[in-house]
C-alpha cells in the first residue's frame, strides 16, 4: 500500500517503542514522516530503519511551547505542508497519590498532555489547509482506572476527551481526530511487566488473545485512522487492547 504517497506525517516521541513502529508504517506506506523526540541518538536509530524517503530528524521536548513552535515552523519550511500529526510522547509516573511528588504530577502532565496541546496548537493552521487529521495516542487507561498509576490515568483520560472536542471543533473544516487507546504494548513504559514473568501472566489472563501488544500492533491502527480509509471516522477513541475492554472486569469461569 502507499495510502500516504506525497504525505507529510509528524510522529512526536518517535525514537522508540510505538513512536518507533509508527514512523516505519508511514515510511512503508509512501510518507516523509518527521522524526520528533528529546533524543537525538534514537531519532537517527529510528531513522536508519525507515524505508527510503524525504525524512526528517527533528529533535524536540513537546512540553516546551517554543521548541514545539519551532518544530512546526522548520517542517513548514522544508515541506509546505502537513498531513498528519501523531502526538505520540508519553511518560509513566507510578505510585499512590499521597507518594506522588508535585513536580512528578507537573512533569507527567508537561509531556502528556500539555505536549498534545502544543502540537495541534503550533500545526492545525497547517493541517486546516491540507484537511489533515490529527491521531492521539492515548490508553484504555484513559478510558478506565488502574491501580498505581493515577496521574497517568488523569492525563491520559483528558487526552481522549480532548479528542472528543476537537473533533467537534474541526470537523466542518474536514480535520479528523481521533485517539488510539492501546492496551498493554511491549515498550520502555512497561519494561517493569515484560521482565515480570508471573506479573505479565497475570495481565495475559485478562487479555482475550492472550498476548501483549507489539508496537507494529499499534502502528497499523494508527496508519488506519489516519488514511483516507477511515474517511468518516472522527472523535472516536479506539481500543487496540487485545480485547480487554470488551470485560466487565470478572475472571474467566470454567
Amino acid at each position: 500500500m502507499a495510502r500516504f504517497q506525497q504525505k507529510v506525517v509528524v510522529v512526536t516521541g518517535a525514537g522508540s517503542g510505538i513512536g518507533e513502529a509508527t514512523a516505519q508504517r508511514f515510511a512503508l506506506e509512501g510518507a516523509s514522516v518527521v522524526l520528533a523526540g528529546r533524543t537525538v541518538e534514537k531519532l537517527h536509530s529510528t531513522l536508519a530503519t525507515l524505508a527510503p524517503g524525504d525524512h526528517l530528524v527533528a529533535p524536540c521536548d513537546v512540553s516546551q511551547a517554543d521548541q514545539v513552535q519551532a518544530l512546526s515552523h522548520n517542517v513548514q519550511a522544508k515541506y509546505g505542508r502537513v498531513d498528519v500529526l501523531v502526538n505520540n510522547a508519553a511518560i509513566v509516573v507510578q505510585g499512590r497519590i499521597h507518594d506522588i511528588a508535585p513536580e512528578e504530577w507537573k512533569n507527567l502532565m508537561a509531556i502528556n498532555l500539555d505536549g498534545v496541546f502544543y502540537c495541534v496548537h503550533y500545526f492545525m493552521p497547517a493541517l486546516l489547509i491540507t484537511k489533515g487529521n490529527v491521531v492521539n495516542v492515548s490508553s484504555i487507561s484513559g478510558l478506565r482506572g488502574d491501580w498505581g498509576i493515577s496521574v497517568y490515568n488523569a492525563a491520559k483520560g483528558a487526552v481522549s476527551n480532548f479528542t472528543r472536542a476537537l473533533a467537534l471543533d474541526y470537523g466542518a473544516d474536514g480535520v479528523r481526530v481521533n485517539a488510539i487507546c492501546p492496551g498493554l504494548t511491549m515498550t520502555v513504559l512497561t519494561e517493569r511487566i515484560m521482565n515480570a514473568p508471573q506479573l505479565l501472566e497475570k495481565f495475559t489472563q485478562r487479555i482475550p488473545l492472550n498476548r501483549a501488544g507489539e508496537p507494529a500492533d499499534i502502528a497499523s491502527a494508527i496508519a488506519f485512522i489516519a488514511s483516507d480509509d477511515a474517511r468518516y471516522i472522527t472523535g472516536v477513541n479506539l481500543p487496540v487492547d487485545g480485547g480487554v475492554t470488551a470485560s466487565n472486569g470478572q475472571p474467566a469461569q470454567g
